[in-house]
């Protein structure tokens, strides 16, 4: 497979085809740091059957690409991943997890923590690409030490039948998040889950979901900001209906407990206006056209995303 050539940890089913460390970084399977590296075991969710461990310890000038695939029918993945950036590194993680079919009724299951030691900064770009049938369960921690910067862009390019999306993240003194969801349902059951907690003085935490429902989807997301201290944080979900047996709920929640904190938040889910699907028509568009062009506008899809020498388009037909 041409998929991951690029990768520095590359896992199919249950096997690993690579797995790369460079000077200043460590990459080993997940199993492996836990029993070589006695300070991991406290850090790890739980004791890894498999998955990856990264730990980076010098800058470096490359981004750090893991891929994980399924490529047999029926199989169940259960991954334990830990990331570990050190002080003052500035860092990207390329993620991809996908299905190599899109009928193999598969099963991902991900629990993973990344931790970013003082003054560290991660572009953390999380692309999921899976089949009609699959379960998919991620639920990951981000851990923001002292004056840590993190940017995570999770995107669904194609939802499984099942998805489960937990995300968690405890912001620490003058610490910052932006945190981005993208997500269409095609058939899906999803439900997204996200918690942020500023927890020290400074810290800011911005989050936006951006979710469409198509084809008899139904997607529930909450999403909650807690401030235990003087911080900034702001919650944007919006939703777009383009089917008519679709649904969305949002739940943006806020829990402010220090006086001095200001987090505010808006959330919208609308329909397509029937004028711009008659000027896009006018055009010389289809409907079905109309309609994905402005779908992929409201989820700021642009260019097809290329990873580990694999592309992997954004466009989907609703």
């Amino acid at each position: 497979m041409k998929n991951a050539n690029n990768a520095l940890f590359w896992q199919i089913d249950h096997q690993i085809k690579k797995s790369e460390s460079q000077e200043g970084l460590v990459i080993l399977p997940s199993r492996q740091a836990y029993k070589e590296l006695d300070w991991t075991r406290n850090l790890f969710v739980d004791k890894p059957k498999e998955g990856y461990f990264v730990w980076l310890k010098k800058q470096i000038d490359f981004p750090l690409t893991t891929c994980i695939t399924i490529a047999s029918p029926k199989t169940t993945q259960n991954l334990t991943n830990l990331l570990v950036i050190e002080k003052n590194i500035k860092a990207e993680a390329n993620v991809v997890c996908n299905a190599a079919e899109k009928s193999l009724c598969a099963t991902h299951r991900a629990q993973g923590r990344l931790i970013l030691k003082k003054g560290a900064s991660l572009v953390y770009n999380h692309f999921h690409q899976w089949g009609e049938e699959d379960f998919v369960n991620p639920d990951y921690e981000f851990i923001l030490k002292e004056n840590s910067r993190l940017a995570y862009n999770y995107r669904s390019i194609a939802s499984p039948k099942d998805l489960r999306l937990k995300t968690t993240i405890v912001s620490q003194k003058n610490s910052s998040c932006n945190i981005n969801f993208v997500a269409r349902g095609l058939g899906s059951k999803i439900a997204i889950e996200d918690t942020v907690f500023l927890r020290g003085v400074g810290a800011r935490g911005i989050v936006k979901l951006r979710l469409v429902g198509g084809k008899d989807s139904q997607i529930k997301a909450v999403s909650k900001i807690v401030a235990e201290k003087e911080s900034l944080g702001h919650l944007d979900c919006q939703g777009l209906l383009i089917n008519e047996k679709a649904e969305i709920s949002l739940t943006p929640q806020l829990i402010v407990q220090n006086k001095k904190a200001q987090i505010t938040h808006e959330a919208s889910v609308g329909r397509i206006a029937e004028e711009s699907l008659n000027y896009l028509r006018s055009r010389g568009l289809t409907e079905d056209e109309a309609i994905d062009l402005i779908a992929a506008g409201f989820l700021g899809e642009e260019e097809p995303l290329v990873i580990g020498g694999r592309i992997i388009s954004s466009k989907l037909y609703m």
